[in-house]
């Protein structure tokens, strides 16, 4: 079978007319060959769109450096420019996958691609710390809606099988080349200047609104649209108990880790979450449906997408700042350093669908996690005068091996087998995985530097720090083994 174009009205619209501008275009993908110039289209909206909510991670966190001078800001307030966007992005994804269901994955969409890049140009102007953390946690909030959508409009369109895969392939490895040479673009622009990295994702979100709004099918919603339905107590008590949580183990450091302050959030973060689960178990509609945590595969792929995610933003929030304030290296010189990871990335774009198809996931996710462990433990052995193959090639290469591996595989099973109306909850559950995971190990690590002593050159707590990414990407391997090893017992 070949890719087809199918003209469908939207239900309860009348009678079908061809030159209606209100006719749903749905377009049903069955093959993973012959497709056409508007499959590719949506595709590279939808991949650009994941690529820039990726890219805007990373890309920052070079520019990191030079916004603490110019801002004049310290390390613990520094790290809420990429801490506020990813809980932004994780506090409200299940939300984000909730409103394309009701509101439809169209609008939902194009909308929240629009206010990403209308806060990008923002960001770019501001010159107040608080303002730029604000408007970061918007974009995170857009990103949130962008990504369960974008990932619903992929599912709803390609049919399940070779299709899919394909599909998924090149969205994922855009979304793991956007962590990847989101350094290279960071170190680029900020030569240029730091507000010029903050402003670059706006205009290319807004051509991807231009583009998307003539290729993206208009579907109904999946449900009546009402009020009730949207699960608001669940969103806010979820992302209250994360903003507490990293708050808290921020602060620490500062007040005391047994001071009524630290304490007190670390409770509110418990009982915001115990208040997040008795809010799903009664409401009707709730946020997260707690039936679907019953799939081991879903739960596995959450658990690899949080310590994939936790342990490699920590790390690169480290490495950022040790090769630029410690080692003296320029923003460029530190892009170029982190390419060979990108170009492995892409590199393996054209493949990845294969080796999905014949290899179990969990495998994928085992080598990809075992790959990252080895590059933590690499750079764990660093001394400042180390020439770079020696202290940061090695690391580099075997990041980007185990993102070519990791970030393709959670995907793919994270959303394997679920139905279609659920796909949205899925790819929200795991992006919240995702970020939540990079979220939390970010303020780990700034807790222990700030309250760490330099020693030889290195940053104050830097070996101690590695120590415990290792330790996050230690554990994810071991209980992927284990999974592995019971696999036909908990299928």
């Amino acid at each position: 079978m070949t890719t087809t174009d199918i003209d469908t009205p939207i239900p309860d619209a009348g009678p079908p007319d061809p030159q209606s501008p209100g006719l749903a275009h749905h377009l049903e993908v069955t093959s993973d060959r012959g497709w056409n110039g508007r499959i590719w289209l949506l595709l590279l909206v939808l991949c650009g769109a994941l690529f820039l909510d990726s890219l805007d991670i990373s890309m920052v966190g070079v520019a990191l450096p030079s916004i603490k001078t110019a801002l004049g800001m310290s390390p613990s307030t520094l790290q809420w420019i990429v801490s506020g966007y990813v809980l932004g992005y994780g506090g409200l994804l299940l939300l984000g996958g909730r409103a394309s269901d009701l509101l439809g994955r169209r609008p939902v969409f194009l909308g929240a691609v629009l206010v990403f890049g209308v806060a990008s140009v923002l960001t770019a102007v501001v010159d107040v710390d608080a303002a730029l953390i604000a408007l970061r946690f918007v974009k995170g909030i857009a990103a949130a809606f962008t990504v369960p959508a974008g990932l619903s409009i992929i599912t709803t369109t390609f049919a399940e099988g070779s299709a899919r895969n394909r599909a998924f392939s090149i969205y994922t490895v855009c979304g793991a080349s956007g962590f990847s040479l989101g350094l290279v673009f960071g170190g680029v622009l900020t030569e240029l200047s730091w507000r010029v990295t903050l402003l670059f994702p706006g205009p290319v979100a807004l051509a991807l609104l231009v583009v998307g709004w003539q290729v993206i099918p208009r579907t109904a919603p999946v449900e009546r649209f009402r009020l009730a339905r949207f699960d608001v107590a669940g969103a806010l008590t979820s992302t209250g108990a994360l903003l507490a949580l990293v708050f808290a183990v921020v602060r620490a450091p500062a007040a005391g880790w047994i001071s009524p302050v630290t304490v007190g959030l670390f409770v509110g973060a418990g009982v915001l979450a115990a208040a997040f689960v008795a809010i799903e178990l009664k409401h009707p509609h709730p946020l997260l449906r707690l039936g679907i945590l019953r799939s081991v595969r879903l739960v596995h792929a959450n658990l690899a997408g949080f310590v994939m995610f936790g342990a490699y933003a920590a790390f690169q929030f480290l490495v950022t700042l040790y090769v630029q304030d410690s080692l003296g290296w320029s923003p460029l010189g530190m892009s170029l350093a982190f390419l060979p990871a990108g170009l492995l990335v892409v590199a393996s774009a054209t493949k990845i669908d294969r080796l999905l198809e014949r290899v179990d996931t969990r495998l994928l996710v085992a080598l990809g996690l075992a790959a990252f462990l080895a590059a933590y433990a690499w750079f764990l052995r660093v001394t400042p005068g180390q020439s770079y193959w020696l202290f940061l090639f090695p690391t580099i290469v075997l990041l980007g091996v185990g993102f070519a591996l990791t970030f393709p595989a959670v995907n793919s099973q994270a959303t394997e087998g679920v139905a279609d109306d659920e796909q949205g909850l899925a790819s929200g559950l795991l992006n919240t995985s995702i970020q939540v995971g990079g979220a939390v190990m970010m303020a780990v690590v700034t807790a222990i530097t700030a309250s760490g002593q330099a020693v030889d050159g290195l940053l104050p707590g830097m070996t101690t720090s590695v120590a415990v990414v290792m330790g996050l990407a230690g554990a994810g391997l071991a209980g992927t083994v284990a999974v592995l090893a019971f696999a036909r017992r908990m299928d």
